[in-house]
């Protein structure tokens, strides 16, 4: 894909936690949905850099840490119908397109974008980010090797 999605984007992504990462990790053990949170123009360059947040089955510990993710907006988009959360306490950054990404299984055409969520629902999931961010619980792992 040549063109970058957009911020709401929902795509499949090889996600690295911050945990893995502070063990030495670089690349992520499971292909899984993101939120595509934020992009940025590197106008010298020409490149698109993304930030994303990782979908999880995983409740987390403290609500704050997450945005539970409502389960008519994941069948809209073509996820499962378990229970999931988007995380706000770390994100993962790349330039796009990344080696990272990959196709949704039996998508055709092949895509790595499996819909966009509602521009409200994005709102509240950036505030929850910047909220973490601001009380010094969000990290950022760069993925740009």
């Amino acid at each position: 894909m040549k063109v970058a999605p957009q911020p709401g984007d929902i795509i499949r992504y090889a996600y690295l936690w911050a945990n893995e990462n502070r063990r030495g990790k670089s690349e992520g053990r499971k292909d899984r949905p993101a939120l595509v949170l934020a992009l940025s123009l590197r106008n010298a360059s020409g490149t698109t850099e993304l930030v994303v947040l990782a979908v999880t089955h995983t409740p987390p510990s403290d609500p704050a840490d997450a945005v539970a993710f409502p389960d008519r907006l994941k069948r809209a988009i073509g996820l499962d119908g378990e229970p999931s959360w988007i995380v706000t306490t770390e994100a993962n950054s790349f330039i796009w397109p990344g080696p990272d990404l990959r196709p949704i299984p039996d998508r055709r055409p092949a895509t790595v974008i499996y819909g966009r969520v509602p521009p409200g629902f994005l709102q509240t999931i950036a505030k929850s980010f910047l909220a973490n961010r601001d009380r010094q619980r969000a990290q950022l792992v760069p993925r740009n090797d």
